[in-house]
């Protein structure tokens, strides 16, 4: 049966969402909202150093957002020496036609490119002690500081935007995706992409790519979607890629930092490139100008395709393709399984943690089967979750504990085949004695939780409150001392939230009246659907003053 893949667009005035359905169960959620100062994974900015921190080995750079970005030193030298011995394997095997081979050594390479990156607050001899140190190939990372001193002027990219109280993320390894691939300004690398499996289509793709005029000291890496495509099509996206960075340099030249120099696209523009494929049945997008807009992103890649599909039902797009209900569960702390079981999720600021339970799939006869069943129901769920919610860092996954090797293996395959087809980066341990499987994803952007809700005011987060009985006894110990200290004949009021009155006036009523006969003062209870269920006031019921 040949899977169905549908690609859902709600375009709204705040918002856009996007879904990609497979048979009609969500694989792909993402929202995007509204904001010209939104730091964009894959924004280029010209930035200036402000700071160094060599106890965390990094530079924080002023990129024009409220929170300075952060720039690991690792990441200041890009494309350096990890991808010499690439570009020199390929010059090896002719992969690379002779008019971009050059005299002299790569080195002198990556000395232009810092050159270029480093901007003009440096001076000519500071770039020649550095391209000194370039070609002796001993840099480190004590040299960083004294090649980037503050005030520098560089260019980056954000390969992670803010996320909680953290500032972006960037590099200074500069790349611009295409539709089949990715411009590489500052490196002569070329590449194809590594989930590009069949030898003959990789020599044909190298052979493409070997043709291209591509600008001296550029490269490129052909993206996985460039798999089966002709060569016409890899030169207008390398004509297309081109442009952009022009304007980019363009802006760089006219602009001072900080100041943004390329904008990654919107949501719309990023479905074109980022996911359609031939794979893709139907697009089904409920906004005319965004089907217009389609349609000519389309047509610059020179295809009329007719799989878009405008929605201009009165039911909403993603309520009459189910994707709201699939979408719910996106925000629930547990998930059901086929066979009965289910997983918690639990994110936290370290990590995130989720535990697989057996649930109501037990049957003592075929136990360790059992088990083995809903782990690998559990590992297809969690790759999904993943994906949907878009969490990142690390994950720690609790397995329920299996007796052998061989289904400890069986699980760990499913998981590693399960996460294939996840665009983000992500790395599996094998799953340890205790049962627990460490995984590392790379994100991008904040998780969709986090996009959608704000932390609760009245828990700030931790999604408790207080109880009733905790509120009770905190009231009567306030009673207590406020009795004991003013005058006699007075009178108090009590105001709080309705649910700690009832357990007053129900439960706690034969203290509240040993605690007024025994002061002698009038003590009255009042209800506020307003207050918050922690706070309380006690107040002269005559002056209505607090006391």
């Amino acid at each position: 049966m040949k899977t169905k893949q549908q690609i859902i667009i709600n375009c709204e005035e705040l918002e856009t969402r996007f879904a990609l359905l497979r048979n009609g169960r969500l694989e792909e959620y993402e929202i995007e909202r509204l904001d010209e100062d939104e730091l964009l994974a894959g924004s280029i900015y010209l930035g200036r150093i402000t700071h160094l921190e060599k106890k965390l080995e990094a530079a924080f750079v002023d990129i024009g957002a409220a929170k300075n970005a952060f720039l690991h030193y690792k990441d200041m030298l890009p494309a350096s020496y990890d991808m010499l011995d690439d570009i020199r394997h390929m010059e090896a095997d002719g992969a690379l036609p002779a008019k971009r081979r050059k005299k002299g050594s790569m080195l002198t390479k990556v000395a232009d490119r810092i050159r270029g990156l480093v901007g003009k607050t440096n001076k000519a001899q500071r770039l020649k002690e550095f391209e000194t140190k370039l070609h002796s190939g001993k840099i480190t990372v004590a040299d960083i500081p004294k090649m980037f001193p503050e005030n520098s002027e560089l260019l980056v990219q954000i390969t992670k935007g803010p996320i909680g109280t953290k500032g972006a993320r960037v590099s200074t390894n500069i790349t611009i995706p295409g539709r089949y691939l990715v411009l590489l300004p500052y490196s002569d690398h070329i590449g194809l992409s590594s989930r590009i499996d069949d030898r003959k289509e990789r020599d044909r793709l190298r052979k493409i790519l070997a043709k291209l005029d591509v600008p001296e000291g550029m490269g490129l890496i052909c993206r996985t979607i460039g798999e089966g495509h002709k060569s016409e099509d890899f030169e207008k996206d390398l004509q297309m890629l081109l442009k952009i960075w022009e304007s980019a340099s363009n802006a760089l030249e006219e602009k001072n930092a900080p100041a943004i120099v390329y904008r990654e696209p919107n949501l719309l523009e990023r479905t074109v490139r980022d996911f359609l494929s031939d794979d893709i049945d139907e697009i089904v997008v409920d906004n005319p100008d965004a089907a217009k807009k389609l349609k000519a992103d389309f047509a610059e890649f020179g295809c009329y395709d007719t799989r878009i599909t405008l929605s201009n039902r009165a039911q909403p797009v993603f309520e009459r393709y189910k994707v709201s209900e699939q979408v719910a569960t996106v925000f629930n702390r547990v998930v059901q399984l086929p066979g009965g079981g289910y997983i918690c999720i639990d994110e936290t600021e370290a990590l995130v943690a989720i535990d697989v339970n057996s649930g109501k799939n037990k049957n003592a006869k075929d136990q360790p089967e059992n088990i083995l069943r809903t782990n690998l129901e559990a590992a297809e769920e969690i790759a999904r979750q993943v994906r949907l919610r878009n969490v990142g860092g690390l994950v720690v996954i609790d397995f329920i504990d299996m007796r052998t090797q061989r289904d400890r293996e069986a699980v760990q395959k499913a998981m590693a085949k399960y996460v294939e087809p996840d665009r983000a980066k992500t790395r599996l341990l094998p799953i340890s004695k205790f049962g627990l499987m460490e995984m590392t994803r790379q994100r991008e952007h904040e998780s969709v939780k986090d996009a959608v809700y704000d932390p609760c005011p009245y828990c700030d987060g931790s999604g408790r409150v207080k109880s009733p009985v905790s509120m009770s006894v905190e009231i009567q110990r306030r009673l207590k001392e406020l009795l004991k200290r003013r005058s006699r004949n007075m009178s108090v009021r009590v105001i709080m939230h309705p649910t700690v009155l009832m357990r007053l006036k129900n439960d706690d009523a034969e203290l509240l009246k040993d605690l007024e006969e025994r002061y002698g003062k009038d003590l009255s209870f009042r209800a506020d659907p307003t207050m918050h269920m922690e706070h309380f006031k006690l107040v002269n019921p005559d002056t209505n003053q607090e006391y």
